[in-house]
């Protein structure tokens, strides 16, 4: 899991009624981060503070949020929580925390009006822990859902999830929330796990991407899809070097995702950087992308069911 790298504390929110929530990744040090977007459908926050030339040289957090952008309001309750300790960027008389964050679209499921606000930033950072993260239908993966070729009728329920993997003594670990357009595949053996199905009341899957190979019509664009996670590692890694490894972590993303980067998706990997280890940027980027794959598998798979929405368990 992600926890699985020192310093790495993870908290989820979820509305198990409105079908809704959002994940906070903190870090016990202020981390060294990188971004990489795929897909046009991104909605982010924070990506000033991941340029190199930016003033401010590290992150104190990341939020993934469901919401739409409307999610990304739970971001000021996260800064309220790290303010009020003393976390965050020198700014004379205060400290100003900077947290990045990404949203998906899962306002077409469960209540649309319900949306992560501030105070559920502030209780997902309050709720933050190192040790074993929670997985399935909570916090930003409660309403996410996979497989949306033929829309949400035969779609199936997506979810959150982690993973890690190591390089020598370097550890690298994935948190993930899955609400592709496309479906998911086991990275190890490429069978389908959960997408598009045959019918709405079917258990069948249909290959979205073979789908679309073949001529049918792809989605036009209504915002109910996008993958996004985190990748934090103990090695050390200045803010191109942390894009790098976001960038490699994508290959996560295609190996589990099929298709993934569409242009309704808008598929976001960050990556954190904690520690001081050494470690060689192309290998330690392909172990992030394993750890991806892993992580988006165990979202679909650590997935319940809703009313409409079968999970991967069910098949």
């Amino acid at each position: 899991m992600i926890t699985d790298v020192p310093g790495i504390r993870v908290g989820h929110v979820t509305d198990p009624v409105g079908l809704t929530g959002c994940t906070v990744v903190l870090t016990d040090r202020p981390a060294v981060g990188g971004v990489e977007l795929r897909g046009w459908a991104t909605a982010v926050h924070g990506l000033d503070f991941l340029d190199p030339r930016h003033l401010v040289p590290t992150l104190d957090g990341v939020l993934l949020t469901g919401g739409s952008a409307f999610g990304l309001e739970a971001i000021f309750g996260v800064m309220q929580y790290l303010e009020e300790r003393g976390v965050g960027f020198s700014a004379g008389p205060t400290v100003v925390p900077h947290v990045a964050g990404a949203v998906l679209f899962d306002l077409a499921v469960g209540d649309p009006r319900a949306r992560p606000t501030r105070a559920m930033g502030y209780q997902a950072a309050a709720a933050a822990r190192p040790g074993p993260v929670e997985e399935g239908n909570v916090g930003a993966g409660t309403g996410a859902t996979v497989g949306k070729l033929f829309g949400l009728p035969r779609a199936m329920k997506g979810g959150i999830g982690s993973a890690s993997g190591k390089l020598g003594e370097v550890v690298v670990g994935a948190l993930v929330a899955v609400n592709a357009l496309g479906d998911v595949r086991d990275p190890e053996t490429g069978l389908l796990l959960a997408g598009a199905r045959d019918r709405p009341d079917g258990r069948t899957l249909v290959d979205t991407a073979e789908a679309l190979a073949r001529g049918a019509a792809p989605p036009s664009f209504t915002p109910q899809r996008t993958t996004i996670g985190v990748v934090a590692t103990n090695a050390r890694l200045s803010k191109p070097e942390a894009t790098k490894v976001a960038q490699l972590g994508m290959l996560g993303f295609a190996r589990a995702l099929s298709p993934p980067h569409t242009a309704v998706d808008g598929d976001t990997l960050f990556c954190l950087s904690v520690g001081d280890a050494p470690a060689d940027l192309t290998p330690l980027g392909l172990v992030a992308a394993e750890a991806v794959a892993r992580a988006i598998a165990r979202a679909v798979r650590a997935a319940a069911s809703l009313p409409g929405l079968p999970a991967a368990r069910e098949l």
